[in-house]
Order: structure tokens, then sequence, then C-alpha cells
């Protein structure tokens, strides 16, 4: 009679990680567009005045996100030195300044 083999039981990774420069920027860029009230108005029913907000704040911070934008970008860049690109870890959460190779949108 032949032993049966173990199934092999797989488990999940602990933890997960957020790149922290597209984190930062995203955050930024909602913070200038004015996403919070825009969300609030549209959850209140007023779908006109949401993109009415995002649409002025969007004009008037224009050279606000064009800076976080280009922040990003050279974050990006200078991340690729890093070796594994791990800025810190805290429990499960592993923050990275993730490379464009290994980025999922390849921004």
């Amino acid at each position: 009679m032949v032993a049966r083999r173990r199934k092999r039981t797989y488990s999940r990774k602990k933890s997960f990680t957020i790149s922290a420069i597209e984190t930062g920027a995203a955050l930024s860029l909602a913070s200038s567009a004015g996403v919070d009230s825009a969300v609030r108005s549209a959850l209140d029913g007023n779908l006109s005045g949401a993109l009415s907000t995002i649409q002025s704040s969007v004009a008037s911070n224009k050279t606000k996100i064009i800076g976080t934008l280009g922040a990003a970008f050279v974050g990006k860049m200078i991340a690729k030195s890093f070796g594994n690109g791990q800025l810190a870890k805290l429990g499960p959460i592993r923050v990275k300044a993730m490379t464009p190779e290994l980025d999922q949108f390849g921004a």
C-alpha cells in the first residue's frame, strides 16, 4: 500500500504593503480637490453641487496639484535607490516607497 501525500496548506501573508509616496500624493490631491466636502454634498443628494465643488477647487488649486504630482514623480524616482524600498514597519503594515517597476498602475 502506498502512503498518501499530505495536502499542502497555504497560509496568507499576515502583512500588507502601502506605498508611502502614492498614499501621500493621493491624500494631498484629495485635499486640494475638495473631495471631502464634495462627497458630503453628494451623499446629501446634491450631485451637481459636488461636481461644481471639485471643479472650483481644482481650478483654484491647480499650482498646488501640479507641485504635488511633480513631487510624487521625483520621490518615486529617488525611491529606486532604496534597497528593498521599506521605509517603516508598524505591526502588520509595511510602508514602502514602491519603485515604478513594482507599481500596479504603471505610473
